[in-house]
C-alpha cells in the first residue's frame, strides 16, 4: 500500500450533514488508530469493498440518534462490511494479507459474565461500528480485531460477505424463537431484516412462513425469497390484523417475529401468536408502546427480546456458503464510494424500489 494512499471516508459530522472527506489511513499496530482497549485484540487493516447500508446508519442521519445513542462528536458510519486484509498487526496468526474477510462489527471485552457465559452482544463494554461514539467502516481502510474476521470461500462474494451482518440478525432472530423443521412463522415486517429472517426461517426447516407489511413491493420480494403466504397491512387494528393472519395460514403461527416496532405491529404478533408460542421483538420502534400483555400472559406467548446477535457469523456463513440462503437478490442497489450521499438518499426514500444499497469502497 502507498503511503500517499487516500482514505475517502463518510463521516457524519451532526444531525442531517454527512460529508466524505480524507482521514489518517489507520495501522493495525499500537500506535494506529484502534479503539479496542483490552491488549489480546490483535488487529489487522483492511481494505474495505462493500458496506450495505443499515436503517440504523439511515437514523443516525436523519435523527442524530437512536434510543440512547447519541451523535454527539462526528462519526464514521457503516458496519455491514467485507473486505480484503492489506496488513497484519503482530501475533495475528488466523489471517493473512489477501485474505477476503467478513467483518463482524461488534468486538467485545472478552472478559466479563456476560462474554464468559457465551452472550457477548450483552457486553456492557462492547464496541460496535458506527454506534456513538464509535467509528464505522464507510471508508477505504479500516483496522478491526483479527478474531472477528471471518474468511470468505472463494465463491462467496464480497457482496455476501456485508450481507453477514443483517443476515445474522436473522439467524438469531429465529434462534431466540425457536424455529425448527416443521415451524410455522410469522414475519411482521418485511424489510431487509424482516426478508432475513424469512430465508434463515426457511433455511431452518419452517413449514410455512407468512409475512406482513405496508408495502406491496416488499411483499412481492418475499414471495421471490419463499414466503407462503404475503399480506398488505390495512388497518392499525392489531387484533383484526392478527385474524387475517390466522386465516390465511389456516391456524396461528407457532412462533412471531416483529422487525418494524411498530406498536400495531407489535400486537398483531402478540395476538397473532398461538397460546405457548413465542414471539420476537427484533424491530425498535418507540421506547414505550401501548401492548395487550395480558393476552400474552393468559396464553403463555413468550416474548423474547433480540439485541444484534451472538455466535451467528459462523453459522450465516455456512448458509450462504453452502447455498442454503441466497441473499443476493436483496441488493437493489450499487454505488461507489464516491456516490455515498445519493446511496443515502436512495436508502432513506426507498427510491427504486430499494431494499439494500451496497456501496463500494474500493477505487
Amino acid at each position: 500500500m502507498s503511503v500517499t494512499e487516500r482514505n475517502l471516508t463518510a463521516v457524519l459530522k451532526k444531525k442531517g450533514k454527512l460529508v466524505l472527506e480524507d482521514t489518517p489511513v489507520p495501522q493495525p499496530g499500537p500506535d494506529g488508530e484502534f479503539y479496542y482497549q483490552v491488549t489480546h485484540n490483535t488487529k489487522v487493516q483492511i481494505r474495505v469493498h462493500s458496506v450495505g447500508i443499515c436503517g440504523s446508519d439511515v437514523h443516525y442521519l436523519v435523527d442524530g440518534k437512536i434510543g440512547r445513542f447519541v451523535v454527539n462528536s462526528p462519526m464514521i458510519l457503516g458496519h455491514e462490511s467485507s473486505g480484503i486484509v492489506s496488513a497484519l498487526g503482530e501475533g495475528v496468526t488466523n489471517l493473512k494479507v489477501g485474505d477476503r474477510v467478513a467483518i463482524e462489527p461488534g468486538v467485545p471485552c472478552r472478559m466479563c459474565s456476560y462474554c464468559k457465559e457465551g452472550r457477548y452482544n450483552l457486553c456492557p463494554d462492547i464496541v460496535f461500528c458506527a454506534t456513538p461514539p464509535v467509528d464505522g467502516s464507510l471508508r477505504r481502510f479500516y483496522c478491526h480485531a483479527a478474531d472477528f474476521c471471518y474468511r470468505l470461500p472463494d465463491h462467496v462474494t464480497l457482496d455476501e460477505g456485508a450481507l453477514l451482518e443483517p443476515l445474522a440478525v436473522g439467524v438469531y432472530s429465529c434462534q431466540r424463537g425457536g424455529v425448527k423443521l416443521g415451524s410455522n412463522v410469522l414475519v411482521l415486517g418485511s424489510g431487509p431484516i424482516g426478508l432475513m429472517c424469512l430465508l434463515s426461517a426457511k433455511a431452518m426447516g419452517a413449514a410455512q412462513i407468512i409475512v406482513t407489511d405496508l408495502d406491496q413491493g416488499r411483499l412481492d420480494m418475499a414471495v421471490m425469497l419463499g414466503a407462503h403466504h404475503a399480506l398488505r397491512v390495512d388497518t392499525r387494528d392489531g387484533e383484526k390484523m392478527a385474524h387475517r393472519v390466522e386465516e390465511a395460514l389456516g391456524r396461528k403461527p407457532d412462533i412471531s417475529i416483529e422487525c418494524s416496532g411498530a406498536e400495531p405491529s407489535v400486537q398483531t404478533g402478540i395476538y397473532a401468536t398461538k397460546s405457548g408460542g413465542v414471539v420476537v421483538l427484533v424491530g425498535r420502534g418507540r421506547y414505550s408502546l401501548d401492548l395487550p400483555l395480558v393476552n400474552a400472559a393468559v396464553r403463555e406467548v413468550d416474548i423474547k427480546g433480540v439485541f444484534r446477535y451472538v455466535n451467528c457469523y459462523p453459522l450465516a456463513l455456512e448458509m450462504i456458503a453452502s447455498g442454503k440462503v441466497d441473499a443476493k437478490p436483496l441488493i437493489t442497489h450499487h454505488f461507489p464510494l464516491e456516490k455515498t450521499l445519493e446511496a443515502f438518499e436512495t436508502s432513506r426514500t426507498g427510491a427504486g424500489g430499494a431494499i439494500k444499497v451496497m456501496i463500494h469502497c474500493d477505487q
